[in-house]
């Protein structure tokens, strides 16, 4: 480890049931007058998104909506997004949603301005230098899931049609202006989506935690948020109406984003290339893959992985942590194996080839190979 590292922390939250009554005054301390609210298709006829529109119309700041984006955004939605946002005159983006709806509205506020294509700025080395900073939208993020943090988040995932393959493209003007955090917009979440999202959460915590670079803040914020996921997750589960556990995993969820500029790891770079491929929900995927890359990881993590045991008061250091990833992804009916996204024996190896390149693995305690990453893809089948 070297004592040396880049840090940056997150914009202006908004936290609190009933915060989104603030969207317009957000909106103009971000300098919007005409914002295009980004969301995702599931979310774009639901009572929850009317009132958002309503909230903008009443202060006079449009009602243009977009929603053709899919649960694993693409280039074409991005490509759809940004003929919206140009043809109606806009002069920002409310990113309204989960993840998908999150970063393809931050992609859009980012691309829009740009004249060279979004692949030119994957979060490869100093690539984020290649954009023109001054062209950039502004945005206010408002997510109804707590898992991605991608309301704080600096990047946003896309998925490259013709390469099958997710691309995570970053720059540090695509932070949002402001953030509501509003845990009531989570109340409606379905059992299922809040398990995904949860162990989304936990999966960035987790990573960014066993990350081996220097970042003594990220790694305190990404304990006490698996701590939060450890004890809120199963009751906003089992209740979806217990407000206080939809808070605390709204909490959690930025938690992590904010932690994992420390890095994340193998388990992400297992995920992407499945969900690329598969359309799989990427934290439930990521969920399943936590164990086996838990068990790849232990020579190098062992040690801060019983600490982090001892202070979500687990017994039994890593074997204790071990078991309760495993009994709650049980307890929160996750898949037991990539087998139920329909992920084929035979693409295994081509999938590993992938993982090994995916923006994340660098990020691993122990060096991801393509041997490496087809075994862990077999123990998770």
């Amino acid at each position: 480890m070297t004592l040396k590292g880049n840090w940056s922390y997150p914009t202006r939250v908004l936290f609190g049931p009933g915060r989104i009554a603030e969207l317009a005054e957000a909106c103009r301390e971000a300098g919007m007058r005409r914002p295009l609210l980004v969301t995702d298709r599931g979310l774009a006829h639901l009572a929850v998104t009317g009132r958002v529109v309503d909230l903008l119309g009443a202060a006079g700041l449009g009602r243009a909506i977009f929603a053709d984006v899919d649960p694993n955004p693409t280039d074409a939605n991005l490509e759809a997004g940004i003929r919206a946002f140009r043809d109606g005159g806009h002069d920002g983006v409310v990113a309204f949603g989960g993840g998908s709806g999150l970063d393809l509205g931050k992609l859009v506020a980012f691309q829009q301005g740009q004249s060279r294509p979004v692949w030119d700025f994957e979060d490869v080395d100093d690539w984020w230098t290649r954009a023109a900073a001054d062209r950039i939208a502004p945005v206010v993020a408002v997510p109804t899931t707590a898992g991605t943090g991608s309301e704080v988040g600096r990047a946003g995932v896309l998925t490259d049609t013709a390469r099958q393959v997710k691309k995570v493209i970053f720059h540090p003007g695509m932070l949002a202006r402001v953030v509501i955090c509003d845990p009531e917009l989570t109340l409606g979440l379905p059992p299922a989506m809040t398990a995904g999202t949860g162990m989304d959460a936990f999966a960035h915590c987790l990573e960014a935690y066993c990350a081996p670079s220097f970042h003594p803040m990220g790694e305190g914020i990404a304990l006490e948020g698996m701590r939060l996921v450890h004890e809120y997750l199963p009751r906003a589960f089992r209740d979806g109406s217990d407000i206080e556990a939809r808070a605390q995993m709204m909490a959690a969820a930025a938690m992590g984003a904010v932690a994992f500029q420390k890095g994340l790891g193998a388990v992400h770079a297992l995920s992407h290339p499945v969900g690329a491929v598969y359309g799989s929900h990427h934290g439930t995927t990521n969920a399943v893959v936590m164990p086996a890359v838990l068990r790849f990881n232990r020579p190098a993590v062992e040690a801060k992985i019983a600490r982090a045991a001892a202070y979500l008061g687990l017994a039994g250091g890593f074997d204790g942590f071990l078991d309760r990833v495993e009994a709650l992804n049980r307890e929160l009916g996750i898949p037991a194996g990539l087998s139920a996204f329909g992920v084929e024996q035979n693409r295994l190896p081509e999938l590993a080839e992938r993982a090994v390149v995916d923006p994340t693995a660098g990020g691993n305690p122990v060096p991801l190979t393509v041997e490496a990453a087809v075994r862990l893809y077999e123990e998770s089948l």
